[in-house]
């Protein structure tokens, strides 16, 4: 029974998704519908948590605070109408879920930043030459 519904789940899942933790902020692109028109609806904000690991029913919870309001989305990851995920800092964290986050104010709701480096696509480097001096010499002798 449940390799029926692995298989079938299987085909839905993103492969391209970065790997998220609780502690990073994140931006997030989302598709959204009004009329006929379709646009990109960007949420940025501290993840406080991911549940359910890599399955289908995976999801984030998001925070960012507005003008001293709190606001917290929580986003299924596999979900279509998500476009991409990008990582702006990555958080120093001891915790898997930072609910504390929710009533901490001032320093103590920050977070240390941890070294982060992703790199998305590298470029081939082309190397490029030089003349040397003793070639430009004869150049100008001539």
């Amino acid at each position: 029974m449940t390799n029926k519904i692995e298989n079938f789940t299987k085909k839905f899942l993103k492969e391209s998704l970065p790997e998220l933790k609780s502690g990073d902020t994140v931006r997030i692109y989302q598709k959204i519908q009004e009329g006929k028109e379709k646009k990109s609806h960007i949420i940025e904000g501290l993840i406080l948590a991911r549940k359910h690991g890599k399955e289908m029913g995976s999801t984030i919870t998001v925070r960012k605070v507005v003008a001293g309001i709190g606001t917290e989305r929580i986003i299924p990851l596999h979900s279509p109408l998500i476009e991409k995920i990008e990582i702006l800092k990555r958080g120093k964290t001891r915790r898997s879920k930072l609910y504390y986050l929710r009533t901490a104010k001032g320093k103590k709701a920050r977070l240390k930043n941890e070294s982060f480096k992703e790199v998305l696509a590298e470029e081939p480097t082309v190397e490029v030459e030089t003349p040397s001096l003793d070639a430009t010499k004869e150049k100008k002798e001539k």
